[in-house]
């Protein structure tokens, strides 16, 4: 048996196809054109791609882009500053500064002075809490994404066993706390889970995001589950060149799971494309309006 491929960057497109739609439908009908701002400390290489990649796509569907950079040395309440700012500005609809921040910086600090309506990365406070309780909130864009590939492979996902590796503020957390408000059984497992492997085997739905190549094996998988893969981490080939690979071994699961995100192809460009979909969500709750009906629906 070998797995199906989920391949995440054609449903990202889809995704983006959706959101200019709803772009286009804001613009003509309410004079309202979505404005996402995007700020970077500092000079991280992957860090710029990152906010080169926001911002083409952020054009791409008819929106606004605002870009934002300081130094890496900027002093922290020049940042804070600028997110106040930000937040009072109306043509912006989301912000999202860019992680990690320099070590100078409160980055839960920064995070949360961000208004909640605006906080398209769904990381304050108040986003968070508002997830953990079932109320409408802004959610963190890679769980989201793995959760619309996840509806669109399996459909309904009540009373299925799901394993979380990776208990982040980012990723782990609130993966888990989607895939419980979809009623799955659902377990986080971390570095101190005790045979982690056996665990794994126990899941229907498989989700890795630990941030170490090739962890989980073939032999920890059960046979059909479907396994999503957030990890994304450039490695050294026997060549001498570099190649991204995933959490998973990728060619061991695929051998046993039902069905796998690839590294790179699967979860990667959902991240962006539902951060454009959070700031039209965002855009449609601070002027009021009713949230755009199937933008993020499996």
């Amino acid at each position: 048996m070998s797995a199906e491929i989920i391949d995440g960057k054609a449903f990202a497109a889809g995704l983006r196809g959706r959101v200019a739609e709803k772009v286009a439908e804001l613009k003509a009908g309410h004079g309202i054109t979505p404005g996402l701002a995007v700020v970077l400390v500092g000079e991280d290489p992957a860090s710029q791609v990152y906010v080169r990649n926001k911002g083409r796509q952020t054009l791409e569907a008819g929106m606004t882009s605002f870009e934002h950079r300081l130094p890496a040395d900027a002093p922290e309440a020049e940042l804070l500053d600028l997110v106040a700012r930000l937040n009072a500005d109306p043509a912006v609809h989301g912000i999202l500064v860019q992680l990690p921040l320099p070590g100078h910086m409160n980055e839960n600090l920064v995070i949360n002075a961000i208004a909640p309506e605006k906080d398209v990365d769904g990381f304050h406070v108040i986003n968070a809490g508002r997830l953990a309780t079932g109320q409408d909130a802004m959610v963190p864009c890679t769980p989201l994404g793995c959760l619309m590939l996840l509806r669109d492979r399996l459909g309904a996902l009540s009373g299925l066993n799901a394993v979380v590796i990776g208990r982040s503020n980012i990723v782990g957390k609130p993966m888990a706390q989607l895939l419980l408000r979809e009623s799955c059984t659902v377990t986080t497992a971390h570095s101190r889970t005790r045979d982690i492997a056996a665990l794994c085997r126990s899941a229907d739905i498989l989700v890795a995001a630990i941030g170490r190549p090739g962890t989980i094996t073939g032999e920890w998988i059960k046979p059909g589950a479907t396994v999503i893969d957030v990890g994304i981490n450039r490695v050294e080939t026997p060549e001498g060149k570099t190649k991204l690979v995933g959490d998973v071994d990728f060619e061991s699961a695929r051998e046993v799971a039902g069905a796998i995100t690839p590294v790179p192809g699967g979860v990667g460009p959902m991240t962006i494309a539902c951060l454009l979909a959070n700031t039209i969500t965002a855009c449609c709750r601070i002027h009021g309006l009713p949230d755009p009906e199937g933008l993020t629906a499996g």
